[in-house]
């Protein structure tokens, strides 16, 4: 094993060139977001705008992750949400989402047994569903009220198995939906502080300039 200090200047140079790879191949995959966006996207905004009840986002593995930074990003922003794991929903969980929801669901493959059986338990009750994919064929897709497709760039998740690059990709679409509803509804930070209270946030003494409104 190398101690801290035990790479020599070609070990050292080519740890750094694989690091920027990693980090090219990513940047590149969420910068491509951006023209990825469609009337999906716009159809999604409409959705969370125009629900009667909660948002709520789920997933299951890295995808949870996703949707926990998710629905923080919305609440603090001022649409509220709140995540449920997928499998939690499973074990009695579910009973937390009412017809006049909005699920918002994450998952790459498509395939994930629990987040399907919890979407379409949802969807008895005639719940909303945003499944936000990389397979617009997948059991997932099928069970969705609208599809947000997202596509990962070679490279950036490693065999296309670890989910690192497309975890960037969700969350960069994710951040999309959050920035934009509050830019619709004029949200003054005065609000979003008052909902940060903690944390270098909520010492701060200055406001800052309102984000430019959507016309």
């Amino acid at each position: 094993m190398h101690s801290p200090q035990s790479f020599d200047s070609a070990e050292s140079a080519a740890i750094i060139e694989a690091g920027r790879q990693v980090v090219k191949a990513e940047a590149a995959s969420v910068a491509a977001v951006a023209a990825a966006l469609d009337q999906s996207f716009v159809d999604a905004v409409h959705l969370v705008q125009s629900r009667r009840g909660k948002v709520i986002t789920v997933g299951s593995g890295t995808s949870a992750t996703v949707a926990r930074r998710t629905a923080h990003l919305l609440s603090v922003s001022g649409t509220p949400a709140l995540f449920l794991h997928a499998m939690d929903a499973l074990h009695g969980s579910v009973g937390a989402i009412e017809p006049d929801d909005l699920v918002i669901a994450f998952s790459k493959g498509g395939e994930s047994d629990e987040l399907n059986q919890l979407c379409a338990l949802v969807r008895e009750q005639n719940t909303q569903i945003i499944a936000v994919t990389e397979a617009p064929t997948s059991t997932f897709a099928s069970l969705a009220t609208l599809v947000c497709e997202l596509h990962t760039g070679e490279g950036a998740d490693p065999g296309n198995v670890l989910a690192m690059g497309s975890t960037l990709v969700s969350g960069v679409w994710a951040d999309a939906l959050a920035q934009v509803l509050m830019r619709l509804a004029r949200e003054p930070w005065e609000q979003t502080l008052k909902r940060h209270p903690a944390g270098a946030v909520g010492h701060r003494s200055e406001v800052p300039a309102e984000l430019d409104p959507i016309e």
